[in-house]
């Protein structure tokens, strides 16, 4: 290469004719990048623009949840205030020469009135080795409006509805409030996905249960099999026609039953095969527990599943610790009895610590049996 090739060719700025130095590389003078190239740094700097903002930003926000109208769709961008969103809106809409070096930008936001934010931003770069700044104010405008989200919950909208019962009982609160939970939790999960179609309408007790109105027929089924799946017992959906689309296509709302087991762990009942009560201890699949004759475990047959032959004759919270009088042999123990207070013998089950002076027992038609303590049954669980 020649050495007026390695320091560029003499040439002539086209505005004002000063001698400049064509740089290498410039080999067309109609282009738009081979024009500024020729100028000369004092006119090419006349018209430069190191920053293109725009005149005004306008910024439509959910008044309710928060989330920006961006195109045709609403999005959730986690901001503080408002002026997260000014800002991230401005950065989003500003464009910086493409020839600019080491670009910096720090914004200055001004609050005019409780709908406009300006944004003061100083920008610092470099173009032809020469350090520049410029600093550009964008007025932002914030509407408020509902979105899609928000105006279907306040419109009562829904297409699944979830039912919590169970058999031959009713649930307890603490069931319905661990099933609330659950699909509090799940809907929180969809959400935190970005799912913006996630939401629970209404969530109301009754005398059965409780019902809560979920926001699309696909989170209403995996709410109701979740409940099932920590709960034991199963799920029946029906669906009834809600409407019609514009299309004319068939709207449908389901209703999912999450029917609980009839009995829980804790329970105790008497199963129908002659073998004494059982501590229920799980009720998924099928039934299980421990025999509180013998300690050995129970569980009902594939048949009988969560609901075999049995009545209920109390639960673990019936229980009345007693005097423990003495140990006759390994199938027979001597206790007070808590309601007469004579010395009685009873079934030795082989949890029971034969060095207790104390243990549980549960009256009940079928008479008196020792319970497992506490920590026994969470180590059978």
């Amino acid at each position: 290469m020649s050495d007026s090739e390695e320091r560029g060719e003499r040439g002539f700025c086209p505005r004002c004719g000063d001698a400049i130095e064509r740089p290498p590389g410039v080999d067309l003078p109609g282009s738009p990048s081979a024009r500024d190239a020729v100028l000369c740094d004092a006119c090419y700097f006349e018209d430069f623009d190191l920053v293109d903002a725009p005149d005004r930003v306008e910024v439509q926000v959910c008044s309710d949840c928060g989330a920006v109208h961006r195109g045709n769709r609403w999005v959730d961008v986690g901001a503080r205030d408002y002026t997260d969103v000014a800002i991230e809106e401005v950065t989003g809409v500003l464009g910086v020469h493409i020839d600019a070096q080491g670009v910096e930008w720090v914004v200055d936001p001004e609050q005019v009135d409780e709908n406009t934010i300006r944004m003061h931003a100083m920008f610092t770069g470099v173009i032809r080795q020469t350090p520049v700044e410029e600093e550009v104010t964008v007025p932002v405008y914030i509407s408020r409006g509902t979105c899609d989200r928000c105006g279907r919950i306040a419109g009562d909208y829904w297409e699944a509805l979830v039912q919590v019962r169970a058999t031959e009982r009713t649930p307890t609160d603490d069931e319905c409030d661990r099933a609330t939970e659950i699909a509090e939790a799940y809907i929180a999960e969809r959400e935190d996905k970005g799912d913006r179609n996630a939401f629970i309408t209404s969530v109301d007790r009754t005398d059965s249960g409780v019902n809560m109105k979920i926001s699309s027929n696909q989170m209403g089924e995996a709410i109701a099999h979740r409940i099932v799946r920590e709960f034991g017992g199963e799920v029946s959906a029906a669906e009834t026609l809600a409407t019609e689309d514009s299309d004319g296509n068939e709207l449908y709302r389901v209703t999912f039953v999450a029917r609980l087991p009839p009995y829980t762990p804790g329970d105790i009942i008497e199963p129908a095969d002659d073998e004494g009560p059982v501590l229920v201890t799980s009720a998924h699949g099928n039934l299980k527990g421990v025999r509180l004759t013998t300690g050995e475990r129970y569980e009902a047959s594939y048949e009988e599943g969560i609901d075999p032959d049995a009545r209920r004759l109390g639960t673990r919270e019936d229980g009345q610790r007693t005097t423990l009088v003495t140990v006759e042999d390994e199938h027979a123990v001597q206790v007070l009895d808590p309601e007469t207070y004579e010395a009685r013998t009873i079934p030795r089950p082989e949890y029971m610590d034969p060095d207790a002076e104390e243990v549980p027992v549960l009256r009940s038609r079928a008479g008196l049996h020792v319970l497992p303590e506490d920590d026994e049954d969470d180590a059978r669980d």
